[in-house]
């Protein structure tokens, strides 16, 4: 094959880049395709009622032919959330770690898609081939087991994907990261490296799991009451930190919150959690024991509306009332955008006389690895090609400062938008075409039917409400038969604006005579005038902009 003719290796994101979640990232060698993860995101404030957001798959579906897997490198939502949209549209196998493919068959099952997907069991020293493809394995420390690093071999060289990682010499598991491995790749020669950016910004590095563990056993042994931990469902180590102070000081857990429930199911089942038999309690058993013999493990560390302990603050759950001498431990930090929410959720606590441990570093470490494991990562791989992702775009730049700090070409770092291709051959690299990719957003049973136009107008909608107005015309002489009628929502109480409403019919009656005397009697002319001289009246008399919808029928 000539030079000319030779294919390029191309590595995109379709999400994960200048955002926190939704990672989904592509490599592509001539008739093959591989994706690693498939995950979602949460929506941002402006996307008004919209659930969850998943990256735009339309490349992947136009040449789903060649698209031969999909490769999970661990179980958080961020990184397998999407997977039951995806898999409607995308039929592959799915290739992941024991516990991971665990949480995953959950999922396929409430979305009626486990008999038809094809999953495929893998650990850290399992071997694949795809085409062009030798994919092989690692493991890595992160907050929850069974995760991975990729090493994808490829014609043009050794492509490592590195996950959610960081560097824990103790972790809960006993499991190290794979250092040994990652140095062999290393020597043998990494082309390009995708490495995780999410704490680029954090100088040092991250405390171990097992500081937590302690700190949790001090909290378990200075309190009297029931004791109540919020935590990440998918957070698996400290649940199992959870469980060992349950242990040592004597209390039964009871498990509160659906997603809590499956998730340690599942980890207990595939022996990722490990307690005593009768540890677990039922919900409804909590108040049949003394309260120094309970914990309750609960979701809700984000403050969640609809989560366990946000309806336990609001002594709106089923069965659980917070008491005064309560201890609850929020064992996890908020999300960027969660703030209002955990402190809402926090001050209804302490209202119903709990003691709230919260904002303590001691109850919670990071899952990521900070700057100085992001500099080991990158000694070891020694890659020829940097790539930060799974970060905002601050993050993916400081990474790139961190990889020119290790001796990375400052030529080689590659900063990428979802979409941007990064083009290999013969040992060079440059971003090429952008192929489509974006945010595809969740509303209920709808996928991908609210774009921007109807989020502007649920915007309008909740900053200045809408007017609509009825009325109804002649056939035979363009004559109005009935109304003008105002009905206004969210813009003013029609009951104490009539002065104001008046004035509106009035002027909505004189912009109809006129457009018809003048014959323009077209429906969309009509509709456009009133909505023009009604929106000019409106903002003159309130300074607001209401969404104007003018309803016009014949009689």
């Amino acid at each position: 094959m000539s030079k000319q003719n030779q294919p390029k290796l191309n590595i995109f994101a379709l999400g994960g880049v200048g955002e926190i979640g939704k990672n989904m990232y592509v490599v592509e060698y001539d008739q093959d395709i591989i994706v690693i993860d498939a995950g979602l995101k949460f929506p941002e404030e402006d996307m008004l009622g919209i659930d969850i957001v998943i990256p735009d798959i339309t490349y992947l579906v136009e040449n789903k032919d060649r698209v031969r897997a999909i490769i999970i490198t661990h179980g958080h939502e961020d990184h397998i959330g999407g997977l039951p949209y995806v898999l409607k549209h995308l039929n592959v196998p799915i290739y992941a770690t024991k516990l991971t493919l665990g949480i995953i068959e959950e999922k396929l099952k409430e979305a009626n898609l486990l008999n038809q997907t094809k999953r495929i069991l893998i650990h850290s020293n399992s071997r694949l081939k795809f085409g062009s493809f030798r994919v092989s394995f690692y493991s890595t420390n992160h907050s929850i087991p069974d995760a991975v690093g990729v090493c994808l071999d490829t014609p043009e060289g050794l492509i490592v994907h590195t996950g959610d990682f960081k560097f824990d010499y103790t972790p809960i598991n006993d499991e190290l990261a794979d250092l040994g491995k990652m140095a062999e790749m290393g020597a043998k020669g990494v082309l390009a490296l995708l490495s995780d950016s999410t704490n680029a910004e954090r100088p040092g590095y991250t405390r171990s799991e097992k500081e937590v563990g302690r700190t949790i056993s001090e909290h378990f042994r200075k309190a009297n009451g029931r004791i109540i931990v919020a935590t990440f469902a998918s957070n698996i180590h400290r649940i199992q930190n959870v469980f060992d102070a349950a242990l040592e000081y004597g209390r039964k857990i009871a498990i509160v919150g659906r997603s809590m429930a499956n998730v340690v199911r599942i980890a207990m089942d595939l022996g990722y959690l490990h307690g005593a038999p009768d540890l677990i309690i039922e919900p409804d058993q909590i108040n049949k024991l003394d309260a120094e013999k309970i914990c309750i493990l609960s979701t809700g560390s984000q403050g969640e509306p609809m989560s366990a302990l946000t309806k336990m603050a609001r002594s709106t759950h089923r069965q659980v009332e917070i008491l005064p001498g309560d201890t609850v431990i929020f064992a996890a930090t908020p999300i960027p955008g969660n703030e209002k929410l955990v402190s809402r959720t926090i001050d209804q606590l302490f209202k119903a006389g709990a003691h709230v441990i919260y904002g303590d570093e001691n109850v919670h470490v990071s899952g990521h690895g900070s700057q100085e494991e992001l500099k080991l990562m990158l000694n070891l791989m020694k890659p020829k090609f940097f790539i930060p992702i799974h970060g905002e775009y601050r993050m993916l730049r400081q990474h790139g400062k961190l990889a020119e700090a290790t001796g990375v070409n400052p030529e080689n770092i590659l900063l990428i938008d979802n979409g941007d291709v990064v083009e290999i051959s013969q040992g060079q690299a440059r971003i090429g075409a952008k192929i489509p990719a974006g945010n595809v957003l969740i509303d209920g049973l709808g996928v991908g039917d609210v774009g921007n136009i109807v989020l502007r107008d649920r915007k309008l909608l909740s900053q200045d409400g809408i007017l609509v107005v009825v009325v109804t015309l002649s056939k035979q002489n363009g004559t109005i038969i009935s109304g003008p009628d105002i009905i206004s929502r969210g813009f003013v109480y029609v009951r104490e604006s009539e002065e104001l409403v008046d004035e509106a019919i009035k002027l909505v009656t004189s912009t109809l005579s006129r457009c018809m005397s003048e014959n323009n009697s077209e429906w969309s002319t009509l509709k456009t005038s009133v909505r023009e001289e009604l929106g000019r009246f409106l903002y003159d008399q309130t300074r607001r902009r209401p969404m104007i919808l003018p309803i016009i029928m014949e009689a």
